[in-house]
């Protein structure tokens, strides 16, 4: 089973260590991002990414200094801080916790590409969505192409199932309906008013604990994840490639 996520724009201050680590498989690609972000000014930043001048001037900074051997460099699975990050929970893994996110998870970038938990990474915002051109490129999901696809597919055995917990600005880039493997999508929707919707905070929350669920769990059979009950969420029903939770 392979479980994707996005990432955050909420990133650590603190240092974290791991038993191990790997490295990027889309360095290159990484590396060719930052050398053209090295060239935008404070106010490009704030313009494409839609940052205040404080971020804009963080982010811009980073870009100057990126360097994988530097001080502020952490696992992936411990930089991201966001809502899905909250509910991941990934600081109360153990080694055989954190063993089985390296094989099953990955974390969708806009800069990296497709990261492994264990992955070392410098801080950055890049959003998938940003309007970035490059030479050869109108924006991140043509620059990416199908690159992040045939990565992972190659990862994965036939048999395998891919549980899509990412949001859909980031899922598209991995062009899930390529897959000839099957591809669940858990939603979470609340009551509200007498109608189900999806409330965002919520939902991003919801979807760091079935990861975590997942992970804990050593789930390999999309079946066990009805089983997921959790701050009142439970499983309603099938519909199709989709699996809703409600509460």
């Amino acid at each position: 089973m392979k479980i994707i996520i996005s990432p955050a724009k909420k990133l650590t201050n603190k240092i974290f260590t791991a038993h191990k680590n790997s490295s990027i498989q889309f360095l290159n690609e990484a590396t060719y991002l930052v050398d053209q972000l090295k060239h935008y000014s404070v106010n490009d930043i704030k313009e494409k990414m839609n940052l205040s001048d404080t971020l804009a001037k963080l982010n811009h900074d980073r870009y100057q200094r990126w360097d994988l051997d530097a001080k502020d460099i952490n696992p992936a699975i411990y930089m991201f801080q966001g809502d899905v990050y909250k509910g991941l929970k990934a600081d109360q893994f153990s080694e055989e916790d954190l063993d089985f996110a390296q094989d099953n998870l990955r974390i969708i970038s806009g800069l990296y590409g497709l990261l492994k938990p264990l992955d070392l990474i410098f801080p950055y915002r890049l959003e998938m969505g940003t309007k970035m051109k490059t030479d050869t490129a109108n924006n991140l999901y043509d620059f990416w192409g199908d690159k992040l696809y045939q990565f992972l597919y190659s990862e994965m055995e036939p048999h395998e199932a891919l549980i899509n917990l990412a949001s859909n600005e980031y899922s598209r880039a991995l062009q899930l309906e390529h897959f000839s493997q099957s591809v669940i999508t858990p939603v979470f929707k609340d009551y509200k008013n007498g109608k189900l919707k999806v409330i965002s905070f919520f939902a991003k929350k919801a979807r760091g604990e079935m990861a975590n669920f997942i992970i804990k769990n050593k789930i390999l059979e999309t079946s066990d994840l009805r089983l997921f009950v959790n701050d009142g969420y439970k499983f309603s029903e099938q519909n199709g490639t989709e699996l809703l939770f409600t509460r």
